[in-house]
This record gives structure tokens, C-alpha cells and sequence, in this order.
């Protein structure tokens, strides 16, 4: 049974507490306590802060290949999905395996212990189904296994290229031409997981969950909306949707339907306390109304947000509305979740040009708790006994910590540290990260680089 000293841990309250032993029993955490007498024998020290695994809401893996290279030039978010249509249109289930397990080994070496991974990337090149339907899917949830990380594979129904505008190249590989063919794939995958996390030595584990994701009300027709949000409240499952995230899609939908896009994902039935929205940047005050009292949590994503110049979205209005906030890296321009944290505080300061909106523990609720709960992991992202044992530490000893106020740590972790600074990771029991290195997959940069140019080639 191993058992964990922690010289800092945050248990959930304002502040940190010294000297905090952990034991865990398999996956879960059997008990969690104060210790004066230093490091009890036999314990594995973790010299630091030590909080709870941090919970990734919204991924799309393929997009790290992206890093950099969209740079180079001008333009906005829709000549930037081009780019990002290329990448698409090459991957196979054998290389996204390869690119996923990479890219969840560097949020493994981030502190990052969940991924919520928004999937589309259904069908071949062709738009033709794989033998195995699911194939895709079940590449990047085995990627998450050979990573040592949890996933909810958020399977996302892509149907249109806009209102009323049919799929265009790699777009075909999206769709399964209905939302009722998409609930049938869909069931079978998560049949699949369901039956195989039971078995003992499945290959998926328990490490695996399923939800679902209407793309956004420009890739669903609104009568199919429905059916989407209908399958997930009778499976019990969450539902995620990019929402606004550009004011091109409100002014579509109100052109093809009169209604923002929060009001049309309201009147199917998609709101509620087991659904995320992603982004919500460009929201009207009914919008903003309608997202707080369903309990809608928003997704922020704050790095990718500025890196397609979406702007910035109404996040502390949103969470006096009762819009709980999660965060995500989405397309990974940076994977950093300390950094999507203060990134909600300090882009909140420039829209209004006043400081203090969020507390410290607020954000870091966002990247734990709140964050595995939108994800269907409502046991996870906290240090408690019962809870999974997802333990991440961050050193005191780099350049951006060093000289720390003891009083003031979990300010310094939100406003001062980054990614590089966590050196163990405890994964659901698994210690998957010692020392800055990742313990199961070797040298992430290498297998990084390796994917991303197997995917890259000939740009």
C-alpha cells in the first residue's frame, strides 16, 4: 500500500497544509492526514506543492501537430481551420495512436492526470467507415492508456459544413450523415468501453469513458440536436458543444434560425447541469442567463482564445450567473493548464482594467474539480480518502517559485508557475511522472517530434 508525505498539499481549502500523508490502496485513496513527525518510513517524498491531478475539459489531440506552424501567417480562425483540415485529412487510426499517446504524455508531464479529447475524426479519408467503425476512437483511448492518463472520449456528431451547407473534403471524414447512425456507432462504443473496463485485463481498463458532443448548432441541423442531447441524458453521460466562439456562427444562426446558438441548443433540450459549452465567448445577456440557471459549465480555453483572436468571453458574469468554469487546452498551442488558469484572471483584468476577479483556489477548482466532474469523473480531482489517487507536484526550487511565501502558495502556483515546474505525478494510483520524466513512454520530446512530422510531412 503505498503510501505518499507531501511537505505541501492543498486539500481544497484557501490555503495549503504542511506535512500531509497520503495512502493509497490500489487506485483510490484510503486516507489522508497531517503528520509533524516529517517523512514516515517507507513513504515516497514529495518535495513541493502537491495538489490534485489536473482534469484537461477540452482536447483535440491532432491539433498539437499544428503548433508553430500556424503562426507564419495572418488571417483569422477560419483560415487557420485549413490548416488544421490538412492534418485532418492525413491521420490514420495507426498514426493518431502514435500522435495522442504523445500528446498525452506531454500533458502527463504537465500535471494534467484527465483528458476530456473532443473526437470527430470518425471515418477514413474517404468518409468511409473502418472495418472497425470505432477505430479512431479507440486509438486515442488506447493512447490515453499507454500515456497513463484517464479520457472521456467526448464522440462528436458533425453532420453539415454550416447551415444548410453540405461537408467538403476532409470534412467527410467527420460524419455519420445522421444523428440517429451516430447514436448507433456511438452505442457500440460505449458498449465496448463499458464491457471491457468490466473485464478484467481489458484492453481499455478503467482508465476510459464516453460522452458525447454536438460539434456546434452549425455542424448539427437543429431537428437532430435533439436526438444528440436525448441519447446523453438516457445514457447518463456528459454532453459538450463548441458554443460562439466566433460571431460569424450568431450571425448565421440567427439568419437561418432567429435564435443565437445558446437559445437553439436551449430549445433542443442540450443545457443542463451534465452539459459543458466550450468557449461561450460571444454571448448575449439571455445567453448568459439561459447558461447559469440550466448549470451549464463553460469551457474556457484562454491560450487557444488568443491564438485565433476570438476574444474574450464573459467568464465572471457567467459564473454570477451559477455557470460553473472548467478549462481546457483545446488546440494546444500551449499545454499548460496553470497558465489557461491565469489566463481567466488576467484577460478578465484587461477587459475591465481592474484586477481581482478570481481567487486562486477558484481557478485550480476549475483545473481539478470542477474540470474531471464535466468530464463524468465527479470522484475525482480532489485529495480525499475514496477519491482516485491523482497526486501532482509542483518544485519550489525553480527560477519562477523560488523564494515562495509559504502563506501565499497556491497564488504563486496560479500566477507563477508553469507546466515545467511539476516533477511527480500520481496517476489513479500510478506513479506515471518522478523527477520531470515520464516513467511509461520515455522521451516525450522524441515521440513528439517523431508524430508530428509523420503527420506534418511534405508542409
Amino acid at each position: 500500500m503505498p503510501v505518499y508525505y507531501a511537505d505541501h498539499a492543498w486539500l481544497g481549502g484557501d490555503g495549503v497544509v504542511a506535512g500531509v500523508v497520503v495512502e493509497v490502496a490500489g487506485e483510490v485513496i484510503t486516507d489522508v492526514r497531517q503528520e509533524a513527525g516529517g517523512v514516515p518510513p517507507g513513504a515516497v517524498h514529495l518535495r513541493g506543492v502537491t495538489i490534485p491531478g489536473m482534469a484537461n475539459a477540452h482536447s483535440h489531440a491532432f491539433h498539437r501537430a499544428l503548433r508553430g506552424r500556424t503562426q507564419r501567417d495572418r488571417g483569422t480562425f477560419w483560415t487557420w481551420r485549413e490548416q488544421m483540415y490538412q492534418v485532418a485529412g492525413r491521420l490514420t487510426p495507426e498514426t493518431y495512436h502514435r500522435l495522442a499517446t504523445a500528446v498525452y504524455a506531454e500533458m502527463a508531464l504537465a500535471g494534467i492526470t484527465c483528458v476530456g479529447e473532443f473526437h470527430y475524426l470518425h471515418h477514413d479519408a474517404e468518409g468511409r467507415r473502418y472495418a472497425s467503425r470505432n477505430a479512431m476512437g479507440e486509438a486515442v483511448i488506447a493512447a490515453a492508456g499507454d500515456a497513463g492518463i484517464r479520457v472521456t472520449l467526448l464522440d462528436a456528431c458533425y453532420l453539415t459544413g454550416g447551415f444548410g451547407i453540405p461537408l467538403v473534403g476532409p470534412q467527410t471524414r467527420f460524419t455519420d450523415l445522421s444523428a440517429t447512425a451516430w447514436a448507433n456507432r456511438v452505442d457500440d462504443l460505449l458498449d465496448d468501453v463499458t464491457g471491457r473496463s468490466e473485464a478484467t485485463g481489458g484492453a481499455f481498463g478503467g482508465h476510459a469513458r464516453v460522452g458525447a458532443a454536438v460539434h456546434s448548432v452549425r455542424a448539427v441541423p437543429a431537428d437532430e440536436i435533439g436526438i444528440v442531447a436525448g441519447w446523453s441524458r438516457a445514457r447518463g453521460v456528459p454532453l459538450h458543444f463548441h458554443l460562439s466562439e466566433q460571431t460569424a456562427e450568431n450571425d448565421a444562426s440567427q439568419a437561418a434560425h432567429g435564435r443565437t446558438p445558446t437559445e437553439l441548443l436551449a430549445d433542443h433540450g442540450a443545457l443542463g447541469p451534465a452539459s459543458s459549452a466550450v468557449h461561450a465567448t460571444h454571448l448575449t445577456k439571455t445567453d448568459i442567463a439561459l447558461l447559469g440557471t440550466s448549470g451549464t459549465t463553460v469551457c474556457a480555453c484562454p491560450t487557444t482564445e488568443r491564438d485565433l483572436a476570438d476574444g474574450i468571453g464573459p467568464l465572471r458574469t457567467l459564473a454570477d450567473a451559477g455557470t460553473p468554469l472548467s478549462l481546457g487546452s483545446d488546440s494546444h498551442a500551449v499545454i499548460d493548464l496553470f497558465e489557461e488558469s491565469r489566463a481567466v484572471e488576467l484577460d478578465e483584468r484587461l477587459a475591465t482594467r481592474h484586477r481581482g476577479h478570481w481567487r486562486a483556489t477558484d481557478l485550480l477548482h476549475a483545473a481539478t474539480e470542477t474540470g474531471h466532474a464535466s468530464l463524468g469523473w465527479p470522484e475525482a480531482g480532489q485529495i480525499r480518502p475514496g477519491a482516485p489517487a491523482d497526486l501532482v507536484t509542483v518544485s519550489l526550487d525553480s527560477v519562477r517559485l523560488a523564494g515562495a511565501d509559504p502563506n501565499t502558495l497556491l497564488e504563486s502556483l496560479v500566477f507563477a508557475a508553469t507546466s515545467a515546474d511539476v516533477r511527480e505525478v500520481v496517476a489513479t494510483g500510478r506513479h506515471i511522472v518522478s523527477d520531470g520524466r515520464h516513467l511509461l513512454t520515455g522521451d516525450v520530446p522524441a515521440l513528439l517530434s517523431a508524430a508530428v512530422e509523420e503527420v506534418t510531412r511534405g508542409d
